[in-house]
């Protein structure tokens, strides 16, 4: 026989990598130097922002049916956020490549030559298509979701 969670333990893991995103912010804010960001650490921010735009679709679908007002809310918060994981992509692709085979832009008509390009541009085309499904041109407007600028 299981328990059910109680109320402040619903969401362990959400809590764990709010912690974790926490405990990044603190180690880029301690009195060394600081340093910019590289690719493979904007490679794991894509996917954690990724990994949260997909939550806030379904939570959009769910929460929509029963409360119309507070699932265009979490629409407009899928858009958003898809705005701001667009952006961390086009960084990434603005970085210097730690090797120099590493192509410095997003080539869709081609495979890009390996991690961690090849596993953020898959990523970044897949959450694309469920933008595309669900959001107008009109929604993205003010955003332009190239790769490179």
């Amino acid at each position: 026989m299981t328990s059910r969670p109680r109320a402040d333990d619903a969401h362990p893991y959400l809590r764990a990598a709010n912690a974790g995103v926490r405990h990044h912010t603190r180690a880029l804010s301690t009195p060394a130097p600081p340093r910019p960001a590289d690719r493979a650490h904007l490679d794991v921010l894509h996917a954690h922002l990724t990994a949260v735009h997909h939550l806030l679709d379904h939570l959009a679908e769910t929460t929509r049916p029963p409360h119309p007002a507070a699932g265009r809310h979490l629409a407009t918060a899928h858009t958003r956020l898809w705005q701001a994981t667009s952006e961390v992509h086009a960084a990434f692709h603005l970085l210097p490549s730690t090797t120099p085979t590493q192509a410095s832009e997003c080539q869709p008509e081609r495979l890009p030559e390996g991690p961690p390009v090849l596993t953020i541009c898959q990523r970044h085309l897949t959450a694309g298509h469920i933008v595309r499904r669900k959001t107008t041109p009109t929604d993205l407007r003010a955003h332009t979701t190239a790769c490179v600028r």
